[in-house]
């Protein structure tokens, strides 16, 4: 086992795809831009490992911490599995999560993964969530958005960051375990974000009050992607959320992109799962989080 290293990401990104082809029985559509994105807040030398046998990659994981919660992700070649390789990545895991000071560990599998179930229980793990990520492939333009009479959707621009982020911060605050930064961190962490591109971020305001937001990423999972999208308490329920949605097709679509995607809480408390299939988006893969307190 040894540190991760930049030089190592083909070879990761080649494991990831061979693993989810496997689980799922179709090509894979994690890119390079998914995988830079996944290990944006991570230091590769301390808090990525890589399991090598007579010199090819054979597993890899890594790590990272949000307050006393740590969350860990490991991934196995499909020809290796059933030799305690997986063990050892949720070893080494939480070795470096308690280091972090992290005293609850998440960790994250594909709900296609029937045998990672046994793996995690028997080191006192208990199934906690499930997360769906969820697509629509556009076949043509999307219906306009709505909107109630005197709101319209604005192009974000960096003097908005604060109002921007405020926003979006209120309207995750009762998602499950949603951990808030401080404004100037989330701001450094997304301008230094692979494929950084806030000419698609959007705003609705509310007689100057920003009432609903959405930030989306280019080349995500052979698409684009809706990496977050929030609407504030006080205007729920008036069609904000799907009204950013289809701007944001709308945009993708102008761009020659027919493919987005998003990740949603199965148990979301807003609903938002329906919100994405009314809108034609539909489940296309099932994670399956597990939870264990450090001692």
């Amino acid at each position: 086992m040894r540190p991760a290293t930049p030089d190592d990401l083909d070879e990761m990104l080649d494991l990831v795809r061979a693993d989810e082809e496997q689980l799922l029985g179709r090509r894979s559509r994690v890119g390079m831009s998914d995988l830079r994105q996944w290990l944006s807040r991570v230091d590769l030398a301390e808090d990525a490992w890589l399991l090598e046998e007579d010199g090819q990659l054979v597993a890899f994981g890594w790590g990272e911490t949000h307050g006393g919660l740590g969350l860990a992700v490991g991934i196995v070649d499909p020809q290796a599995k059933g030799r305690g390789i997986g063990a050892r990545l949720v070893e080494r895991s939480e070795r470096r999560l308690r280091e972090q000071g992290a005293t609850r560990v998440h960790q994250v599998a594909l709900a296609a993964d029937t045998n990672a179930p046994a793996l995690f229980t028997a080191r006192g793990y208990r199934e906690v969530r499930r997360f769906y990520e969820m697509a629509i492939e556009l076949d043509g333009p999307p219906p306009s958005p709505v909107l109630p009479d005197g709101l319209a959707i604005e192009p974000f621009d960096d003097a908005h960051a604060r109002e921007f982020y405020d926003a979006l911060d209120e309207s995750f605050r009762d998602h499950w375990e949603h951990h808030s930064i401080p404004f100037e961190q989330w701001w450094e962490q997304k301008r230094g974000a692979p494929d950084f591109d806030p000419t698609l971020w959007f705003l609705i305001r509310d007689a100057g009050e920003v009432a609903a937001v959405v930030r989306n990423d280019p080349n995500r999972s052979e698409g684009g992607q809706v990496a977050a999208i929030g609407v504030r308490r006080a205007w729920r329920g008036r069609g904000l959320g799907r009204a950013l949605l289809l701007h944001t097709f709308g945009e993708f679509h102008r761009r020659g992109v027919t493919r987005i995607s998003l990740g949603v809480d199965s148990q979301n408390a807003t609903g938002a799962t329906k919100l994405y299939e009314s809108v034609g988006m539909e489940v296309e893969i099932e994670q399956v989080v597990f939870e264990r307190t450090l001692a």
